[in-house]
C-alpha cells in the first residue's frame, strides 16, 4: 500500500530526508521512466527498501519491523491461509505476553488483524508496517520442501511428467532462497539440482534420470537454443515471471559424461538495487570513489575473479552518474541489467561486434561516460586508454588477482606505463564474503595465540597465517579481541552466514605511485608505496569487518588466501 506520488514527496519533505535538489530531481526520473516516485528513488539509489519501509511506517502511524532476521513458527503460519497472506500482505510474526504481533504492508486490513488474534486465542494484537519484499520472503515459508513438490509434481508417472511446473518450481524457489545460480547435473542414475546461496553451492533436489532430457529441452526452448543440438555447448538467455517479478535468465548449456549440465544465473530486478554503501564500501573507500568518478576523464577499473561482484559496483557507480545532462554508453557481453538512459550495446562476436569495435564505434557517439564489460585484450585496451585521455571517463573491468597487479597487466598489454599512470584514476580490488547471521550470531573473545578466552568461536588456528603487522594491526595493542561467528538456524539453513557484502582495496594512482608506474617498478614496490599512501588492502578491509561483526575470519581468508577449513591451512 504506496502513498502516491504528492503524499510521499510530502513526507520526504516533512521529514527532510532528501535534499530538495535530489527529491525534484528523482521526480523528473519518475517522470521520464512512466514509474512512481517510490520506484524511482529505489532504482536510483536516492533510499533503500528499508529506508523507505520506515518512511511508510511513520506515514501510517505504524512501527515499522524487518522480517529478515525473524523465525516465524509453523503454528503463527497456520493461523492464516497463504491465499489471504498473500492477498492482504499480512504475517503474524511473533506472540508474547503483550499479545499477537502482525506485520502487514496494508494496514487498512483491521478485520483480519483482529481475526488472527481472536484464532491465536488472545485480545491484543500490535501491527508493524514491513514493506512488500519483506513480506513476500516471509511468504516463503509456507512453501513445502523442494522434494516434497517434485514428489506431488510427478507422482510415478513419469511419461506425463509436468515439465513446465517442474521448471516453474525451479525458479520459484531459487528465487526466494536468493539463489544466484541455478545447476542442473546429470548422474548416473539421477539428476541433482544445486543453488548457489550466497556463493556456496547447495544440493536441493534430485529427479530421475528418465525426466533430464526432457527438462533440457524445454529450457531450450524458451532460450531459444537448438533443441537438435546434444555437443555442442550453447548458450542463450530466458525470461519468465516470479512472483509478479521478470526474472531473466543466462542459460550455459555443455555436453559432460552423463549427459547435458544446464547452468543458470538469475538476474532478479530486486538484486540490482545495491548502493555503494550497500556494496560495504566503508567511508574512506566512497570518497576515493567519488573523487575518481567526479572526474570529467580517466579509468576507473574494477578487479577481480568471476563473481566477486565486479560489475554490481560498476552498475552502482552508472546509476549515480546516468543524469539527463550525460550521454552514457556501454558495450557489454552480456548485459546483466537494464539501466533505464543508458546506451547499452551487447557485444556479439558472431556479427564481429566485439568488445574493441564496439568501443571504436560508441566513441564516435558524442559519450561522456563509457563502460567496457571488460578489458581482455590489447586491443580493447589501447582503445579505452586513448578514450580516457581524449575527455572520456571509462569503466571497466579486468580479472587480476588484486589492484597493484592490475597495472603490470595493463604493461602487458602493450599500454606504455607512463599511460597507464596518467590515464587511471582508481583501482577498484574486491571480493565477496558472507555476512554472519544476525538471528544466531554469537561471540568470544581469542587471544593472539588463537586461545579462546570465553564463548564458543571457530577454529582461529588460522591467526598463524597472517603477518605480524596484520596480528598487529587486528589487536591494535589489546591482548584480546572480540570476533563472532553464526551457529546455524533456519533463517540461515543453518549455515550460520545470511546474505554476502564486499571487502575492497581502493588504489588511487598518487604522483608517487605514477613515478613509480613509469619507472616500470615490480609490484612489491608498487603494493608499498601504495600501502604508504593510504591503501587499505582488501584483507585489511575484511579484518576490520571481521572485528565489527559482520563476518568470521575463516570467511575473510578464504576469499583472500583460499583458506581451506578442512585441512586448516592456506590452499596452494
Amino acid at each position: 500500500m504506496t502513498p502516491t506520488d504528492a503524499e510521499l514527496s510530502q513526507i520526504l519533505t516533512d521529514l527532510k530526508y532528501l535534499p530538495a535538489q535530489k527529491l525534484q530531481v528523482a521526480q523528473k526520473q519518475a517522470q521520464a521512466e512512466h514509474t512512481s516516485l517510490y520506484e524511482a528513488l529505489v532504482e536510483h539509489d536516492y533510499l533503500n527498501e528499508d529506508e523507505l519501509g520506515k518512511i511508510m511506517a511513520y506515514h501510517f502511524q505504524l512501527p515499522y519491523v524487518s522480517l529478515q532476521n525473524i523465525s516465524i513458527t509453523d503454528d503463527l503460519l497456520r493461523l492464516t491461509p497463504k491465499t489471504v497472506a498473500e492477498q492482504f500482505q499480512t504475517v503474524p510474526f511473533k506472540l508474547d505476553d503483550e499479545g499477537l504481533h502482525i506485520a502487514t504492508a496494508q494496514p487498512d486490513a483491521a478485520d483480519l488483524f483482529g481475526m488472527l488474534a481472536k484464532k491465536a486465542g488472545v485480545k491484543q494484537y500490535h501491527v508493524s508496517f514491513a514493506t512488500k519484499p519483506n513480506i513476500d520472503a516471509a511468504l516463503h515459508l509456507y512453501k513445502q520442501h523442494l522434494q516434497t513438490v517434485f514428489s506431488e509434481l510427478l507422482g510415478g508417472n513419469f511419461a506425463a511428467a509436468p515439465v513446465n511446473d517442474i521448471i516453474d518450481a525451479l525458479f520459484e524457489y531459487a528465487y526466494d532462497a536468493h539463489a544466484s545460480d541455478l545447476h542442473i547435473e546429470p548422474q548416473a542414475e539421477h539428476t541433482i539440482v544445486r543453488f548457489r546461496i550466497d556463493g556456496v553451492l547447495h544440493d536441493q533436489v534430485t529427479f530421475p534420470k528418465k525426466l533430464h532430457d526432457q527438462v533440457v529441452t524445454r529450457l531450450k526452448v524458451m532460450a531459444r537454443l537448438r533443441t537438435d543440438e546434444h555437443m555442442r555447448a550453447q548458450d542463450g538467455r530466458l525470461h519468465t515471471m516470479v512472483h509478479g517479478e521478470e526474472l531473466s535468465v543466462r542459460v550455459s548449456i555443455v555436453p559432460v559424461i552423463m549427459g547435458e549440465k544446464v547452468v543458470m544465473r538469475l538476474l532478479a530486478k530486486r538484486t540490482r538495487q545495491f548502493s555503494l554503501t550497500d556494496l560495504g564500501m566503508n567511508t574512506d573507500g566512497l570518497a576515493k570513489l567519488q573523487r575518481a568518478f567526479n572526474r570529467p576523464f580517466g579509468m576507473i577499473l574494477s578487479t577481480g575473479p568471476t563473481g566477486s561482484g565486479k560489475t554490481t559496483t560498476i552498475y552502482a557507480i552508472l546509476k549515480i552518474l546516468n543524469t539527463r545532462d550525460r550521454n552514457i554508453a556501454t558495450i557489454e557481453d552480456p548485459i546483466e541489467y537494464i539501466i533505464a538512459g543508458v546506451n547499452q550495446l551487447q557485444a556479439n562476436a558472431k556479427t564481429d561486434l566485439t568488445f574493441s569495435t564496439g568501443l571504436r564505434s560508441l566513441l564516435r557517439q558524442d559519450p561522456d561516460v563509457l563502460f567496457v564489460g571488460e578489458i581482455r585484450d590489447e586491443e580493447t585496451a589501447d582503445i579505452a586508454v586513448n578514450a580516457s585521455m581524449t575527455g572520456h571517463l571509462v569503466l571497466s573491468t579486468m580479472h587480476t588477482n588484486d589492484a597493484v597487479t592490475t597495472l603490470p597487466r595493463l604493461v602487458d598489454m602493450h599500454i606504455e606505463p607512463f599511460l597507464a599512470a596518467s590515464t587511471v584514476n582508481l583501482i577498484v580490488g574486491q571480493r565477496l564474503v558472507r555476512q554472519i547471521c544476525q538471528h544466531c550470531k554469537v561471540s568470544a573473545e581469542i587471544t593472539k595465540s588463537g586461545r579462546t578466552c570465553t564463548g564458543e568461536v571457530e577454529d582461529v588456528s588460522m591467526l598463524k597465517s597472517l603477518d605480524t603487522r596484520m596480528v598487529t594491526n587486528l589487536f591494535a595493542g589489546q591482548t584480546s579481541i572480540r570476533i563472532y561467528r553464526g551457529t546455524g538456524c533456519s533463517i540461515c539453513h543453518t549455515t550460520g552466514y545470511q546474505g554476502r557484502f564486499g571487502i575492497f582495496e581502493l588504489l588511487e594512482i598518487t604522483p608517487k605511485l605514477a613515478q613509480l608506474i613509469a619507472a616500470k617498478a615490480d609490484t612489491d614496490t608498487l603494493q608499498a608505496q601504495a600501502v604508504k599512501d593510504g591503501m587499505v588492502t582488501m584483507l585489511e578491509d575484511g579484518l576490520q569487518k571481521v572485528l565489527a561483526g559482520q563476518t568470521t575470519l575463516s570467511e575473510v581468508l578464504r576469499v583472500t588466501r583460499g583458506w581451506n577449513e578442512a585441512d586448516k591451512s592456506p590452499a596452494a
